[in-house]
Parts: structure tokens; sequence; C-alpha cells
């Protein structure tokens, strides 16, 4: 069953007890990456493999989201300024241990042209579930990598 977690804002995440920050740049323009972060949220699925479903909800304000693995998220969208930043916090979840997540996607112009993207993942919880973030940085890295990678290639079509 999901449980609430705490309703943090943007800041937190340069406050956060764990962040985890990844980067790279694509070639696609920072336009374009921010309409499909922000605007094209049920096509999630079709560039980030944890994703298996996404879908906007509150009109926009808000997000619903499934990962592989059964893990769900209620999301509220915090900050949504093309094309530089898109944030949203997680306000219901069935990860156990979790009591407050934000993630945070940065945009700025690359050096080639096209897009750094960076992504921020910052969280809080119980000792265990803190510890598990840790331990997948590397899982998330490659995801991420992953991801932005597959988005690039979409948004070259």
């Amino acid at each position: 069953m999901a449980h609430r977690l705490r309703p943090v804002g943007v800041d937190f995440v340069e406050t956060a007890p764990v962040r985890l920050v990844f980067a790279r740049e694509i070639t696609a323009p920072p336009e374009a990456v921010f309409h499909a972060l922000a605007e094209d949220v049920a096509g999630w699925s079709e560039w980030f493999s944890a994703v298996t479903s996404a879908r906007p909800t509150e009109d926009g304000t808000g997000r619903e989201v499934r990962l592989l693995g059964g893990t769900r998220f209620e999301e509220s969208v915090l900050v949504a300024k093309s094309p530089e930043t898109y944030a949203y916090r997680v306000d219901a979840t069935n990860a156990p241990g979790a009591r407050a997540l934000v993630e945070e996607w940065r945009l700025t112009p690359g050096a080639a042209g096209g897009t750094r993207v960076q992504w921020t993942f910052a969280a809080d919880g119980n000792a265990v579930f803190r510890g598990v973030v840790r331990l997948a940085r590397p899982g998330l890295g490659r995801a991420f990598k992953g991801a932005v990678a597959a988005l690039d290639r979409r948004l070259e079509k």
C-alpha cells in the first residue's frame, strides 16, 4: 500500500541526506529535451526503460509513474521552467522506508550545441532506505545514461 511522504520543496535537492547527481551531454536542443520531460509525460516509458507507465494528473501539475518491479509514485510538479528546469516531488509511494523524494532535471546548452542534462535524485528515509539508495548509485547512473541516450535517439527522429 502507498504511504504519504513529507512534502518538501525544490530546495530539498540541495539539502537532502542522500543526493545522487548524474550528468551527460546529448545532441538534442534544450527545448526538445524539456518538452519530452515536462510535456510528453506519457512518452517517458518509450525512452526511460525503468518506467513502465507515466501519465500526467491534476491538469499537468501532477504525475503518476510506475516502474519495473512494481514501484509506484504519485508526484507533484514543483518546477517546470522551460527550457531549463523540471522538478517533481514524490507525494506517495509503495517504496518502503522512503520519507521524502525530489528529482530535478537541469538543462543547459551543451558545448557542441546540444544539451547538458543533469539529474539530481534527492532522498530521505529510514537508515535502510538511505543505504539502499546509496548502494543503487551505479545502477541509477546506468539507468540515467541509457535513458538520456534513448531520449536523444528518439528526439533525432
